[in-house]
C-alpha cells in the first residue's frame, strides 16, 4: 500500500515516532481549536464566568443557567445561543438540557489538555534558551572551520 507512512513505522530522523509526532499533532490540533474558540473576547468571559460563576436564581452547584450568562454579561439570548454553541464545539463546555433551560458547565479535560499543550511549548522554548545561552558562552559544540561541523573534543 503506498497511501503513505504507516503511523508505526519507527523512528523519524527527529527521534519521534510516527505514533508521537501523530499525537502530537492531534493535540495541537485541539489546542487551535480551543483557542479559536477562546478568541473572541465574549466566549473568553463566558469561559471566565463559567469557572467562577456568581450564584443566582437559576445556577446549580452542577452547571450554569444560560438565563444567568444572559444576566451577568448583558448580551441578549440568541448572542449568549451562538457564543455557547462554538465553546461547546471546540469542546470547551457541555451542555445539558434540562426542561425549558440548558445548563452549561467547563470541560476541566479539555482546558488539562491545553495548560499541557502550553507547559510542553514552555519546556520547549527553555530548553531552546539554554541551549543558546549555551553556545553564546561557548559552552556549545566547537566547529571546525574546515569542514564547518563538530569537531572532537
Amino acid at each position: 500500500d503506498r497511501s503513505g507512512p504507516r503511523r508505526d513505522a519507527g523512528p523519524r530522523p527527529s527521534g519521534l515516532t510516527y505514533v508521537d509526532a501523530s499525537t502530537m499533532i492531534d493535540a495541537m490540533d485541539a489546542a487551535l481549536r480551543y483557542l479559536r474558540a477562546l478568541s473572541d473576547p465574549t466566549r473568553l468571559r463566558i469561559a471566565s464566568f463559567l469557572a467562577d460563576p456568581v450564584r443566582s436564581c437559576c445556577s446549580r452547584d452542577d452547571g450554569v443557567c444560560g438565563c444567568d450568562l444572559e444576566a451577568v454579561l448583558g448580551l441578549a439570548q440568541p448572542t449568549i445561543s451562538h457564543h455557547m454553541k462554538r465553546l461547546v464545539e471546540a469542546g470547551l463546555v457541555r451542555s445539558e438540557k434540562r426542561g425549558r433551560w440548558t445548563y452549561y458547565e467547563l470541560d476541566g479535560a479539555a482546558f488539562d489538555a491545553l495548560a499541557t499543550e502550553f507547559a510542553r511549548l514552555a519546556r520547549a522554548s527553555e530548553a531552546t534558551a539554554e541551549r543558546a545561552s549555551g553556545v553564546a558562552r561557548g559552552d556549545g559544540p566547537r566547529r571546525d572551520a574546515r569542514t564547518s561541523g563538530p569537531t572532537a573534543s
